[in-house]
């Protein structure tokens, strides 16, 4: 008897919609991109106060921070791999045991970082194994997000999808609360600066608390395995399934039948990462950079204070940018969200230029707070509804791998040259040059939008069928 029979239904008839507990499916997609975002910031946090000094060398801190920046780009690279690994799976045997598989990859790849050796103990080893580990670290996010994504929109209500949708979207600020919170407090105990102790290695946060938000990651990987494993498969996917519509290669049917959703996904989401890398991992080195080299000059703790108070509004336009989504379209949401981040992009001279807003003491903190405020808000407007957008771009049997390729190869084009490149345009050009570098990739994916299609009405099984 088949289980579409053993539902109730007649042969051939899709099953129907199995009730799971709202709470369930929300904490699922919440508590998992939280874990994984933790440890990706964490590790970008750690990139740009305490990796330079510990793991690489150089001539002054701007190559030391450049090479640093590198290995963080490393993810970038890692996460398209993930998203083709873990997309095969999740397209071949569901979307529930490849959520506990990329967990696990993060969560094992952070907590090495913790435990390993740096420059001044195993020499050129030291970035290396850093390297590696952080690529796996891009491995394991690669896999998470498209799967969370599913987890959700495919489980929403006609009508909510969107809205359902921007739970695991969540998961990215309270990450960066986490990581940057726990961060915080450990060099306010320990009375470490990276201002004034810049440089040094015998500071007992440099030597060995830099570690401990690494090591814990393992405790919350362990919550977030007992919340995946009660998880049930999403009715979509098993519609999928009972239809004979499953695939034995997603990838290679992903880019026989899909590649110009994945092409336009992948711009799709440009803009949005260039915004939020600049005004995480980009923002805290020119906020704590030294003033002759074209920073500001803050203190490390402040500047850590200034993105927590900006977080929070990312996370709270991420229900706006799903509630738009769902009453105008996404790509009309997109669209009028893709002309504030060019107009956010240009106003970068004008407002955090170090002669306007003021360097080190004398620095407008206010301004600065309201400064990337506004950059946040933004970034929720955009982020919150791609995790409706992209999917939906896709039939059901390529999804997970279609949409974490558009994902994730977007993370490269937008996110892991992003700090390197704005380093050197800041060095070489002032900050105006990198609010352009900004909106520059907002016309890109204005592009993008203009020539894509409205998703919002679209029914997820009736696009399997079609797909």
């Amino acid at each position: 008897m088949t289980a579409t029979q053993e539902a109730g239904g007649s042969p051939g008839t899709p099953a129907p919609r199995q009730r799971v507990p709202k709470h369930r499916i929300i904490t699922a997609s919440v508590v998992g991109t939280t874990i994984e975002f933790y440890d990706f910031y964490v590790y970008a946090t750690a990139a740009v106060a305490v990796f330079p000094a510990l793991f690489f060398t150089g001539n002054d801190d701007t190559t030391r921070l450049l090479a640093s920046m590198a290995t963080f780009a490393a993810a970038f690279f890692g996460r398209p791999l993930g998203s083709i690994v873990f997309g095969h799976f999740g397209d071949r045997i569901g979307r529930k045991a490849t959520l506990v598989g990329a967990l696990l990859t993060m969560g094992i790849a952070t907590f090495l970082i913790g435990l390993l050796p740096t420059y001044h103990q195993i020499a050129l080893w030291a970035p290396a194994i850093l390297t590696i580990l952080r690529f796996a670290q891009g491995m394991g996010l690669g896999g998470e997000w498209s799967g969370a994504a599913l987890l959700a929109s495919e489980y929403a209500e006609p009508g909510k999808r969107a809205r359902a949708a921007m739970w695991p979207q969540l998961g990215a600020p309270f990450g960066f609360i986490l990581a940057n919170g726990f961060v915080l407090l450990l060099t306010t105990w320990m009375s470490f600066d990276s201002t004034a102790d810049a440089g040094t290695t015998d500071h007992p946060f440099m030597v060995w608390g830099w570690r401990v938000p690494f090591l814990a990651s393992a405790l919350m990987v362990l919550v977030g395995l007992y919340v995946r494993v009660r998880l049930e498969e999403t009715p979509v996917f098993r519609q999928s399934v009972e239809r004979g519509e499953k695939v034995k290669a997603p990838l290679a049917e992903a880019f026989k039948k899909a590649w110009r959703p994945m092409i336009l996904g992948t711009l799709i989401m440009l803009s949005c990462y260039v915004l939020f890398y600049l005004m995480t991992a980009w923002i805290l080195s020119f906020g704590i950079g030294a003033v002759e080299s074209g920073g500001l000059g803050i203190s490390y703790h402040t500047f850590l204070e200034i993105q927590l108070v900006a977080i929070l509004f990312f996370a709270a336009f991420v229900p706006v940018s799903g509630w738009l989504a769902d009453r105008f379209g996404r790509r009309r949401q997109q669209l009028f969200t893709n002309v504030l981040i060019l107009l956010f992009g240009l106003s970068f001279g004008v407002f955090m230029a170090p002669e306007r807003i003021g360097t080190g003491e004398d620095a407008n903190l206010f301004g600065i707070i309201l400064f990337v405020s506004i950059g946040m808000a933004v970034m929720g407007l955009s982020f919150g509804s791609m995790s409706a957008y992209l999917p939906e771009l896709f039939p059901t049997n390529v999804r997970y791998t279609g949409s974490g390729i558009s994902y994730n190869v977007a993370s490269i084009l937008g996110a892991a040259i992003t700090p390197y490149v704005a380093v050197w345009l800041n060095a070489s050009g002032g900050v105006a040059a990198v609010g352009w570098y900004l909106a520059g990739a907002a016309v890109v994916t204005m592009i993008a939008l203009f020539v894509s299609h409205e998703t919002r009405d679209l029914d997820l099984d009736d696009v399997a069928r079609k797909g």
